[in-house]
């Protein structure tokens, strides 16, 4: 199953199985209406707008909206196709369009540019868009776990402690993202890494080698091709903690029209909720229209993942609801990565990000 990775667009290169040739993307016309219209209480704060669910215009107008993905359409984007499919958004006022994405997207650059009004990002991408001086914000992450993976052959290892020593294969992207953390914490070493070019085989030939991968693609496709089930380990299950499938926007949006903000937020929220524990197949016949490469099979996989290894609903959104975000859970990501030089120790990281529209209760999404 296709996708971006954990922590991948920009820092390098794409991290993901194998390079697809992308078509063109398609970019809504859409630009960012919303903000530049005013509110309706000038001096109401953000905080108050986002202290109870929002609800639509009160004319039955819907509001026309663009959230860019970072990848092809797959499961893991199912609980924004699935509030498009049925309805949520237009319940929460808006008319929202996805652009789905690929390896040549950037998202950074639609982003700001314009072309979409929100887009899928992840926790390390919008710690170094503030030490770039790029001003967007996360207001939301839908993935508490970042599905990064490592795989081992069968039998090999029992932990990820046991792969000290052997060779594995990484993207060029894992160098300034979960490499630094494999270092610091378990002893990896520079002599260990391989160059992954997302082709299996160079691991399927080598027993003591381990891999890179994506918790939903690498998996399934080393079963079908290697005949063998391999050893999954969940980085986020060993540390490494950054948030991802994040809501990203521009910071004068959240300035601006936080109203909108949290109308997108909650009605996406409610989105993963159906998806995960209502009937998928509205979310999952959208995916496949907007990605014909993606068998039932690859989402009914993507989804059986999610739901074992807790990628969406675990930990703070147990409680918090899914989307959830902490001051806590960022300073830990931050401190982390800092150690390793991949931020800068002086960066005000917490410019990355506000939890003024999540945290309400799995309960007040549920209802």
């Amino acid at each position: 199953m296709n996708h971006s990775r954990s922590p991948l667009y920009r820092f390098a290169a794409i991290k993901r199985r194998r390079f697809l040739q992308y078509s063109a993307m398609v970019v809504g016309t859409s630009l960012l209406a919303a903000c530049t219209s005013s509110q309706s209480t000038s001096d109401e704060s953000t905080t108050d707008a986002a202290s109870t669910t929002a609800s639509p215009s009160p004319t039955g107008e819907l509001t026309k909206v663009s959230y860019g993905t970072n990848w092809y359409a797959q499961a893991e984007h199912g609980g924004f196709y699935q509030a498009v499919a049925t309805g949520i958004y237009a319940e929460y006022g808006l008319d929202v369009s996805i652009q789905m994405g690929g390896p040549q997207v950037n998202g950074t650059q639609l982003l700001m540019g314009g072309a979409v009004d929100f887009f899928m990002g992840y926790a390390s991408d919008a710690i170094k868009a503030i030490e770039e001086g790029i001003p967007k914000v996360t207001v939301a992450a839908m993935f508490q776990k970042d599905p990064q993976i490592l795989v081992a052959h069968p039998d090999t290892a029992d932990s990820i402690e046991d792969l000290k020593g052997r060779p594995i294969f990484i993207s060029s992207a894992a160098n300034v993202t979960y490499w630094p953390f494999l270092q610091a914490k378990y002893g990896f070493t520079e002599d260990m890494k391989r160059p992954y070019n997302f082709n299996p085989g160079p691991f399927l030939a080598d027993k003591q080698s381990a891999q890179q991968g994506y918790l939903s693609s690498e998996p399934l496709s080393i079963a079908k091709e290697g005949g063998f089930e391999p050893k999954v380990f969940l980085l986020a299950d060993y540390g490494y903690i950054p948030y991802s499938t994040t809501i990203e926007c521009k910071r004068e949006l959240v300035e601006q029209n936080p109203d909108l903000v949290q109308r997108f937020v909650d009605a996406s929220i409610k989105g993963w909720y159906s998806y995960l524990y209502g009937d998928p197949s509205p979310g999952n016949e959208l995916i496949k229209q907007d990605n014909p490469e993606m068998t039932d099979e690859k989402i009914a996989y993507g989804i059986e993942k999610m739901k074992e290894y807790g990628i969406v609903d675990s930990g703070d959104a147990e409680t918090l609801g899914i989307g959830a975000m902490t001051d806590v859970r960022w300073q830990e990501f931050f401190d982390t990565m800092a150690a390793e030089s991949v931020f800068n120790s002086s960066t005000d990281f917490k410019q990355a990000y506000t939890l003024q529209f999540v945290n309400k209760g799995a309960d007040t999404y549920k209802s």
